[in-house]
C-alpha cells in the first residue's frame, strides 16, 4: 500500500504546460479528456513513471503531485484524515479506477488511486 503509481503537473494552462514538457523533453502527451492529458514520459516504462497534465477548477491544487496506490480509499483517506490530511477532492469514480485528492498536514497535495 502507498506505491508511486503516477504524478500530475497541475496548471490552469495545461495546453502550455504540454507543448513545453514535449518540445523541451520529448514526451509524448494525449489529447485532452476531462480536462486531462495522458503523459507519456519514455517510451521504456519499466524505467519512468506514467502521468498527466490536468486543469481542473480554480480552486483545485496546482504544483505537482504523486499519486499513491491504496487497497481501500475510503479506509486511507480516514486514516489521512486521523492523521491531519485534508481532503480537497472526493472519491471520484472512473472507467479503471477511484480517485481523490488529499494535502497533507504540511501543505502537500497527493492523490490516492484504488484500482476496480
Amino acid at each position: 500500500m502507498g506505491k508511486v503509481v503516477g504524478f500530475e503537473l497541475n496548471s490552469q494552462e495545461p495546453d502550455k504546460a504540454a507543448k513545453f514538457y514535449s518540445e523541451v523533453f520529448g514526451w509524448g502527451i494525449s489529447d485532452p479528456q476531462w480536462d486531462y492529458r495522458t503523459v507519456f514520459p519514455n517510451q521504456d516504462t519499466t524505467t519512468s513513471l506514467n502521468g498527466g497534465i490536468s486543469k481542473g477548477p480554480a480552486d483545485y491544487p496546482h504544483g505537482t503531485r504523486i499519486q499513491l496506490e491504496v487497497v481501500s480509499l475510503d479506509d486511507a483517506m480516514l486514516k489521512a484524515e486521523d492523521n491531519g490530511a485534508v481532503v480537497v477532492r472526493d472519491k471520484m469514480e472512473f472507467d479503471e479506477f477511484f480517485l481523490a485528492y488529499l494535502v497533507d498536514p504540511t501543505g502537500i497535495g497527493f492523490g490516492l488511486i484504488q484500482k476496480r
